[in-house]
């Protein structure tokens, strides 16, 4: 289980601008915990806990947002097998600009041949639902980080970018 990494963050900007400024919503997946379940020939059932972290900028456009994140399984590193979508509607309480939300997923099934098909040859991404532009920015490894009072733009060394 990975985030795909073109896809881990989500990044309003007004304009279409970058600069702390016109940060609008934003998120961050911070963590994916799972657990499979194999029985005989079945397919796998996997459960799932996906930690986002949301954000509300100064450019946000109310106190609530709906978020929109897929989960997909893969045949490892060649094809999408299924993909579902989900809606994450996050609210934010006066004076908060972050919250932090735990999606839990009972339901993510890969399905397999036979009873000696590995779950290792699978995986399965989760991302947002992003833009061409929030894809590049992201690919870019671009990222505002609070640093002293001041939101900064700070690329990012090295990433790792899965594809």
């Amino acid at each position: 289980m990975k985030t795909l990494y073109d896809a881990s963050r989500y990044v309003e900007f007004k304009d279409s601008r970058e600069a702390s400024a016109n940060v609008g919503f934003s998120g961050e997946i911070q963590g994916i915990s799972a657990g499979c379940q194999y029985k005989e020939d079945q397919p796998i059932q996997v459960v799932m806990d996906v930690l986002f972290e949301m954000g509300k900028g100064p450019q946000a456009q109310g106190t609530a947002k709906t978020y929109h994140y897929w989960v997909a399984v893969t045949d490892r590193n060649r094809e999408v097998i299924a993909k579902q979508s989900f809606d994450l509607p996050v609210s934010f309480p006066a004076g908060q600009d972050r919250v932090y939300v735990t999606e839990h997923l009972k339901n993510v099934v890969i399905p397999r041949g036979t009873a000696t098909t590995s779950g290792a040859n699978f995986e399965i991404l989760v991302g947002f639902d992003v833009t061409p532009e929030m894809a590049e920015f992201n690919r870019q490894g671009k990222r505002f980080r609070l640093n002293a009072g001041a939101a900064t733009t700070v690329a990012a060394e090295g990433a790792s970018q899965p594809r």
